[in-house]
């Protein structure tokens, strides 16, 4: 098969790039082709690319593109001189120009769309007006005409149903997965808390994820305020980018003099992620919103217990498996989670192992690519 992914491909777009780059290197190893087709804007880095698969970057049209999400002149272009080179489209994620170009100039070559919990409804109920002008335009018909739907769980189908008004007739539960020998390896114990200056004495709590409100921080910050007062011998690092809430999140700490006990630490990638999950105590993200959290799978792969919402994609399994506290989507939520889970040393060891058996089982990147793999075969022989 000739694959032709269309996704931001980029370290600031959060989760889909690195799903992709870990089905590509197993659809590679099957023999298939696999294409990577991303918008881009000036001081964006791209993500890696696996052996043996093409990267074509598009420069986002200026002006544009600040209105109509991923808009690139240049993306439409290539697509109208290549689209029938490929077998199968697959498009990541829902209004933005890569999910809608592909439909409006051609209906011969297969089309895939994964949801990535955009549907869900606290996420579509932000920037609510533009998507609603952009699904009277094309966007529900275009869902309607893809010859496949990737969802991640099963909430997503109630989502799918909610949005469309019927269920669409050819539906793909297949969950993400985590390569689990990249996590085999970890840097040793202490590396993380020696490069960023954070104390060996004191319990530390991991977030990991873009820095966004959906992410929960609006939660995590002041439920971990009223834990540390009565702990003061933790402290939080926050990983990730800024996505629209560094700023108030600066502004709570120095509110509340934490400069102590939270820090900022920025985008980890390669070692230091490791690092940072090997030295981590407790990893949290109590996150109003997943299709299934790519960062919640790492952090299990390296053994690192978590406490996080039932809304990362696959919260009623990890409740069912108990790889993980589950956490109420409020601050003293939070902080009772808190309480529980660095309370406990054995609770955290259990959903440690749990959550390692968890992903051996059911989440191993080589189980769930070979399922999409199957899904894009169907979809050619129908």
């Amino acid at each position: 098969m000739r694959i032709l992914n269309i996704c931001a491909y980029t370290w600031q777009t959060g989760g889909p790039p690195k799903i992709i780059f870990d089905h590509t290197q197993v659809v590679l190893r099957y023999g298939h082709s696999v294409t990577i087709l991303s918008p881009i804007s000036p001081g964006e880095t791209p993500y890696p690319v696996p052996d043996g698969a093409n990267l074509v970057l598009c420069q986002r049209t200026p002006v544009i593109s600040q209105y109509f999400r991923e808009f690139s002149g240049e993306l439409y272009r290539y697509l109208q001189q290549h689209i029938h080179e490929f077998d199968v489209i697959h498009c990541h994620g829902l209004w933005h120009f890569g999910t809608l170009a592909p439909f409006m100039l051609d209906r011969r070559v297969a089309k895939v769309i994964t949801i990535h919990g955009v549907l869900d409804r606290w996420t579509y109920a932000h920037n609510n007006w533009k998507k609603r002008i952009i699904d009277t335009l094309a966007q529900k018909a275009f869902l309607r005409r893809a010859d496949l739907v990737q969802i991640n769980n099963t909430d997503e189908r109630e989502d799918l149903l909610r949005y469309l008004g019927y269920q669409h007739p050819n539906v793909a539960i297949i969950p993400n997965g985590v390569k689990m020998s990249d996590f085999v390896q970890l840097p040793a114990k202490g590396t993380f808390r020696q490069k960023f200056g954070l104390p060996a004495s004191k319990k530390l709590v991991l977030f990991m994820s873009r820095l966004n409100e959906k992410k929960g921080l609006d939660l995590l910050l002041p439920g971990f305020r009223d834990y540390v007062r009565q702990h003061p011998d933790t402290v939080l690092a926050l990983a990730g980018s800024d996505d629209g809430y560094k700023a108030a999140t600066e502004q709570f700490i120095a509110q509340h003099n934490l400069g102590n006990s939270i820090k900022l630490v920025g985008m980890l990638t390669g070692d230091d992620k490791k690092a940072a999950l090997a030295d981590a105590d407790l990893f949290t993200l109590p996150s109003y919103s997943e299709g299934f959290s790519m960062a919640v799978l790492e952090a299990m792969a390296a053994g690192t217990p978590a406490l996080v919402s039932d809304r990362v994609g696959f919260g009623e399994t990890i409740r069912q498996h108990e790889a993980a506290g589950l956490v109420e989507l409020t601050p003293e939520g939070v902080r009772a989670g808190l309480e529980r889970m660095l309370g406990d040393d054995a609770l955290r060891q259990r959903v440690s192992q749990n959550a390692t058996a968890l992903l051996r089982a059911q989440y191993d990147i080589d189980i769930v690519a070979k399922q999409l793999l199957d899904e894009y075969e169907k979809v050619l022989r129908s």
